[in-house]
């Protein structure tokens, strides 16, 4: 098995790593909510590529959710309004 004969110094060492630095990344606007994105990505703020909605943004998911829950919650009350003024009726 090949071992290296001379330990590698510190300068040479860093001087293979030089060239890994950051780069500066390009940002693009959304042509719909003018919100700023990365290129070829679709924007995380209104779901359009391109000038075409492609996905539902997660406040918009939210909303939803929220308003179905809400919808389930009242007519599970009504329905236990229901039972509880049978149940009193019966007695």
């Amino acid at each position: 098995m090949p071992v290296p004969k001379r330990k590698r110094s510190r300068a040479r060492r860093d001087s293979r790593h030089a060239n890994k630095f950051i780069k500066v990344k390009s940002f693009g606007a959304c042509k719909n909510c003018e919100e700023a994105l990365l290129p070829h990505q679709v924007c995380k703020n209104c779901g359009h590529y391109k000038g075409k909605k492609v996905m539902t943004p997660k406040t918009e998911r939210a909303a939803k959710r929220l308003q179905t829950r809400q919808t389930q919650a009242a007519s599970r009350q009504t329905r236990m309004q229901a039972q509880q003024a049978e149940e009193s009726k019966a007695e």
